[in-house]
């Protein structure tokens, strides 16, 4: 009767520290949800619709490029989930065809310009990215942004025959040429 006992305990004990886990799991992704917003932007314009699904990172008095975001190292293009970027039709990016569906949007910033990768893995949380799953790279050019964005955002300007989607944050806009595919 002991021996049954105490393996009931043991299970109990067991069971308690996974539900305690599992709780501080919750509070924590609901705290960095909090820290860094979810957005969407969209747009539907001279022929192309895009929604991009991301979380929106503060710089809280940070240095954000070089430090915080890394040069010459693959950024999730916002924060927590990887950034899932969706296309309704097949398009052009920075004169590249992609087909049209829906991808993670990754960036590798550096000082002058940045390459924007456009992978078919969905779904990540954080950094947990497949380079084998790349689908497309471009290099995309940069101007600066004042006053400085203390919240990183995406929007779209649009452009003859597309849109440029732009990546904004601190002193820092990448702009990424779009097009409808010919």
């Amino acid at each position: 009767m002991d021996y049954l006992s105490t393996v009931s305990n043991t299970t109990w004990y067991i069971l308690g520290g996974i539900v305690l886990f599992l709780i501080l799991v919750i509070v924590y992704l609901r705290q960095s949800a909090k820290k860094s917003p979810r957005a969407v932007a969209q747009v539907t314009q001279n022929g192309i619709t895009i929604k991009v699904n991301y979380c929106q990172p503060h710089k809280r008095d940070r240095t954000i490029f070089g430090h915080v975001v890394k040069y010459d190292r693959v950024w999730r293009t916002g924060a927590n989930a990887a950034t899932l970027i969706e296309f309704a039709q097949d398009v052009r990016i920075a004169g590249n065809r992609l087909a049209k569906g829906r991808y993670s949007l990754y960036t590798i910033p550096t000082p002058t310009d940045w390459t924007v990768i456009i992978n078919r893995r969905t779904g990540q949380w954080g950094i947990s990215y497949k380079e084998a799953a790349d689908v497309l790279r471009v290099t995309a050019t940069t101007r600066p942004y004042t006053p400085p964005a203390e919240q990183f955002f995406i929007s779209f300007e649009p452009q003859p025959g597309g849109v440029n989607m732009l990546l904004t944050w601190d002193e820092t806009q990448v702009i990424v040429p779009i097009q409808k595919a010919a």
